[in-house]
């Protein structure tokens, strides 16, 4: 499911690719994550050994989590109830995630669809005007390595420059068989998903 937001700067853009991404190796699970409250609750107590570090993650206290993992407390507040979601996600499967992350950047690449700005710095002559576009694109292996690299922090680049330049070189520049010279920006993202 994509998430919109209204037009922002590079970091939030490089989060809300990082968020695309987290997404994606979420589909990658063979089981579904624990639907009870209690069930959560003691699969992140078993992942982060105690109480207070569960406290910690989702931002209550360690009395709190004992209700929750007693039962004696079965509804907590919206926003924690999607905080404890999200930890668990997080936690989940980490070697189907991983070993689906693998897959991608050795063979099957990427799938990127997005509505956002599109900027050029071209030749002159040309138009440079930014307008926001629709697009969706496959992406090879080189750039899913390279975003899952970017990801981590490891490389020059963000994750909204290895996109950037690979919607650059397979849409724009088709392979380099046009627009030999043509510089893409990718900003103001209204929606990402990303697949692999």
């Amino acid at each position: 499911m994509a998430r919109r937001i209204r037009p922002g700067n590079a970091d939030t853009d490089d989060a809300l690719i990082n968020e695309a991404v987290d997404r994606a190796g979420e589909e990658a699970f063979t089981r579904v994550p624990p639907k009870t409250l209690q069930g959560r609750i003691n699969f992140l107590l078993r992942q982060l050994k105690t109480a207070k570090a569960v406290a910690q993650e989702i931002g209550v206290t360690a009395d709190s989590v004992n209700r929750y993992r007693r039962g004696a407390r079965k509804h907590p507040p919206q926003d924690v109830a999607a905080r404890i979601d999200a930890a668990v996600r997080a936690r989940w499967q980490p070697r189907v995630r991983d070993r689906r992350r693998r897959q991608a950047a050795a063979a099957t690449g990427i799938v990127v669809e997005a509505r956002a700005r599109f900027g050029y710095s071209a030749p002159i002559g040309t138009t440079d005007d930014g307008r926001q576009r629709r697009i969706t694109v496959h992406l090879s292996a080189d750039y899913a390595r390279r975003l899952f690299d970017a990801q981590q922090g490891l490389g020059a680049q963000t994750p909204n420059e290895v996109i950037a330049e690979g919607i650059q070189e397979v849409y724009f520049k088709d392979g380099g068989r046009r627009a030999d010279q043509l510089e893409v920006e990718f900003t103001e993202i209204d929606y990402i998903d990303v697949s692999y």
